[in-house]
């Protein structure tokens, strides 16, 4: 497994330089998003919560605005039922040791407890299972609970990590998902392809091939996995967890040069799921994916 990229990227030069986003003070300041570093529901399915480098933007009642608390940048940003995990880095002057390692909040991203590895560790692919509160990371580099890259879980919030063989994974990871109830299992996203481990990442099996998968995550009824791909052109699918299931493609927005980069279920209304792409467009679905409404176009965000 190659571990040394730090960003789940494309080959797509466009994208890759979509990645680098305008710079502003706050990121959701004069209807911008000025990056996305990740998609979440809060638990009540009331807000959308997209993190980035200047603190954490929500849409809430049709309107963005920023969230309450400091500025930090976010990387790897998670929800579960009922936390926020997340790495990245402190706002200038807050006095937190960079980098943050990894944090959990109880709040809503109003405050924030140190979880370990702080000044060590910066996970930029971080993933939850949203009724278990188990953790996994990639890591790129040895710390001092982990002393070589791969991919490593935690159960207990970080009081103990542990790495798994991740057999079957031959290619660039550039996402992870966890299984809402079952912590054991995990999917990982990858240059070839989607894999799906039954045991915490030991063993892999490959469930789609012939595109790099950008996105996954995993419904919250544990049923299926979601996941956004680009072989030529961006896609959007869904594949059950039967053995034998084919993956079945979804509609999706007009995406020019983009891609989709996250994907959240309203844990309320499941039937209502939100995108985010690699040039900061956020996409809502009411129906499960047949239509959508842009909240975000290019960075530029609708009211």
């Amino acid at each position: 497994m190659n571990f040394s990229p730090l960003f789940r990227t494309i080959t797509l030069t466009v994208l890759l330089a979509s990645t680098i986003a305008l710079h502003a003070p706050h990121a959701a300041e004069s209807g911008k998003l000025t990056h996305v570093h990740g998609l979440s529901y809060r638990a009540d399915g009331a807000r959308i919560m997209i993190p980035s480098h200047h603190g954490l933007a929500v849409y809430e009642n049709g309107k963005w605005r920023k969230a309450p608390g400091q500025a930090h940048d976010y990387m790897g940003f998670s929800a579960t039922r009922d936390a926020l995990y997340s790495s990245g880095h402190p706002a200038p002057g807050s006095g937190l040791t960079n980098p943050f390692g990894l944090i959990k909040s109880s709040d809503g991203g109003r405050t924030w407890k140190k979880l370990g590895l702080e000044g060590e560790s910066d996970f930029h692919t971080l993933a939850t299972s949203y009724d278990t509160n188990a953790v996994y990371v990639i890591n790129h580099g040895a710390n001092s609970r982990m002393k070589q890259p791969g991919i490593f879980f935690t159960r207990n919030d970080g009081l103990q990590w542990q790495r798994a063989a991740a057999r079957g994974l031959g290619s660039e990871i550039k996402a992870l998902a966890v299984h809402p109830a079952d912590s054991s299992t995990m999917a990982a996203g990858a240059a070839d392809g989607l894999y799906l481990s039954r045991d915490a990442a030991d063993q892999f099996e490959r469930l789609h091939g012939g595109a790099q998968v950008l996105a996954a995550t995993f419904d919250l009824d544990g049923q299926h996995l979601w996941f956004s791909a680009y072989a030529g052109k961006p896609s959007l699918m869904r594949i059950a967890l039967k053995p034998g299931s084919a993956a079945e493609s979804l509609n999706l927005p007009a995406l020019n040069e983009d891609a989709v980069a996250y994907i959240a279920q309203n844990p309320v209304r499941r039937s209502e799921l939100a995108i985010a792409t690699f040039k900061r467009s956020v996409f809502l679905s009411k129906d499960a994916g047949r239509s959508w409404t842009a909240i975000a176009q290019g960075g530029t965000t609708h009211e």
